[in-house]
């Protein structure tokens, strides 16, 4: 029976003899780079090498300006708003064109009223609830046109009605050939109670508010 020590020495022996096997390498393709997804950087001098810049003299010359330091439009809006406090938006209901006072037929009061109801009658105690436009009408129109206004205005109830006679300024001699007359014929009709002219923002010298008589009355 062959020792250990000798069966060990056989194996190395043969170990020798056999050639060793040439490992066997192979070489992997070289890996492509991953692709950039971002674009190419481009040269805008190569891009824009056929623009001529602007002369200088062609350029206009901006100089900063730095802006106020006061607020201007705040300031005058304040100012204005102090003076329409002071002197009003629109004159006062009670507001007389001069002169007016001096005319004849400047208003009108039935008697056995109150000089109060001229005073609430020019500052809106009672509403407008009509009106009628004479212009372009000659005295008989303008006369026939009021007496069909005053008794729709009674039929209707109606307590304050405006009457537009016009200034005259488009009458010859720019005198108002109306205004006097359909004073007048007011006067003279027993539903009305009294007139005065309009405020200046309500017609002026061009228009006068009528008062007329209750429905009840």
């Amino acid at each position: 029976m062959a020792k250990l020590s000798e069966l060990k020495a056989l194996l190395a022996k043969a170990n020798q003899k056999a050639p060793t096997p040439r490992a066997q390498v192979r070489h992997a393709a070289p890996a492509e780079p991953p692709s950039d997804p971002r674009p190419a950087d481009v040269d805008l001098r190569e891009v824009f090498a056929d623009v001529a810049p602007l002369r200088v003299a062609n350029r206009a010359a901006r100089p900063p300006q730095r802006p106020p330091t006061q607020p201007a439009q705040r300031l005058a809006d304040e100012a204005e708003a102090l003076s329409a406090s002071q002197r009003g938006v629109a004159p006062s209901p009670s507001h007389w064109e001069v002169g007016q006072e001096l005319e004849a037929e400047q208003t009108f009061l039935r008697k056995g009223l109150g000089v109060d109801v001229l005073t609430r009658l020019r500052r809106g105690h009672w509403s407008v609830q009509g009106e009628l436009d004479l212009h372009r009408l000659n005295r008989d129109e303008a006369r026939a046109a009021l007496a069909d206004f005053i008794n729709a205005a009674r039929s209707s109830g109606w307590r304050c009605v405006r009457v537009i006679h016009g200034k005259g300024l488009s009458s010859p001699n720019r005198e108002p050939v109306l205004k006097s007359k359909v004073r007048r014929m007011l006067a003279q009709r027993d539903e009305v109670l009294a007139y005065c002219e309009a405020p200046e923002h309500a017609g002026g010298a061009g228009a006068v508010l009528v008062l007329l008589k209750s429905p009840s009355a």
